[in-house]
């Protein structure tokens, strides 16, 4: 059964859509972007969250530094990269703290996809590029790997899918592709807050997939 993260909580209202939702994950973006949230903001909210829901944080090009500050104070569960890291950084991540990372990868080419063998992450997340923008990237570069076993075996290991996954899409997009989990910010917003009523009804339709 495919999972659910919803990124970028930024309110106290927020939170607690969360709480009375449960998604599997939540997402804390730390990097320059309109849901942007400080560390002490993020902890905040962290003390608010249902305990057993684990909180992602998202960084783009971020200093090692960066990302041990909410790790040291156990704001984040799981560590999301999404700028352009090497692989020894994801493994130096890896090893310093001991939590999952997810890399995202810009799908643009068929050539996106077969690259992912090559990186070291615990997940993949595919995306279409910039995060949180509610645009999709070309599913078709995935066309002909339907089954699970399929994609997963060319990519080499769990992935979310991210970018433009809605209500109006995101049972397609499980049974197409199987993920691990899909990843939804923006449009489960209304005027660019997050929306209650739109976060129950993703999370819903993907539990009932």
């Amino acid at each position: 059964m495919s999972r659910i993260k919803i990124c970028g909580l930024r309110r106290e209202e927020d939170i607690r859509f969360a709480n009375e939702i449960q998604p599997d994950f939540v997402g804390f973006v730390f990097a320059p972007s309109k849901r942007k949230v400080t560390v002490e903001e993020a902890q905040r909210l962290r003390q608010l969250l249902r305990p057993e829901i684990p909180a992602v944080g998202v960084f783009v090009n971020a200093s090692e530094e960066e990302i041990l500050e909410p790790v040291r104070r156990q704001v984040i569960q799981m560590i999301q990269l999404h700028g352009q890291e090497s692989t020894d950084f994801v493994q130096q991540i890896r090893a310093k703290t001991g939590l999952p990372v997810i890399q995202a990868v810009s799908v643009k080419k068929r050539e996106d996809i077969l690259r992912c063998r090559e990186l070291k992450a615990d997940y993949l997340l595919l995306d279409q590029g910039a995060g949180g923008t509610g645009k999709a990237f070309d599913w078709s570069l995935l066309t002909g790997e339907t089954e699970r076993s399929e994609l997963e075996q060319i990519i080499g290991k769990s992935f979310f899918l991210a970018g433009g996954i809605s209500a109006q899409n995101v049972e397609e997009a499980i049974a197409r592709f199987h993920p691990f989990a899909v990843d939804a910010s923006s449009s489960v917003e209304t005027d660019g807050v997050k929306n209650f009523e739109k976060m129950k009804e993703l999370t819903e339709l993907v539990r009932k997939i």
